[in-house]
């Protein structure tokens, strides 16, 4: 399932189809490397706070157990949204 965010972008993308160029090779490249970076940030977030979740369950602290969850989240959020600022920066670059 898409969230808002990705459902609103793809209704802006398809309002402005002008703004859209074909991307270089270069660009494809760079925005496969960003994707592959991005992915092995969240997961080795993901891996480090399901961990300490994990933890926090077994001692049953609720407490830490929602904080973490809302870390978890939003750390995902913080990366995915950094992640598409640079590939939009690559987008834009002059061909």
């Amino acid at each position: 399932m898409k969230s808002a965010y990705e459902l609103a972008m793809e209704r802006l993308r398809e309002e402005d189809p002008a703004d859209s160029k074909p991307l270089t090779e270069q660009q494809k490249q760079a925005l496969a490397e960003i994707d592959s970076t991005y992915e092995a940030k969240i997961a080795e977030k993901e891996i480090f706070l399901k961990r300490k979740l994990a933890q926090a369950i077994a001692n049953r602290d609720r407490e830490s157990v929602e904080q973490l969850e809302t870390q978890l989240r939003n750390e995902k959020l913080r990366l995915k949204d950094e992640r598409e600022s640079k590939k939009n920066k690559i987008r834009s670059q002059d061909t």
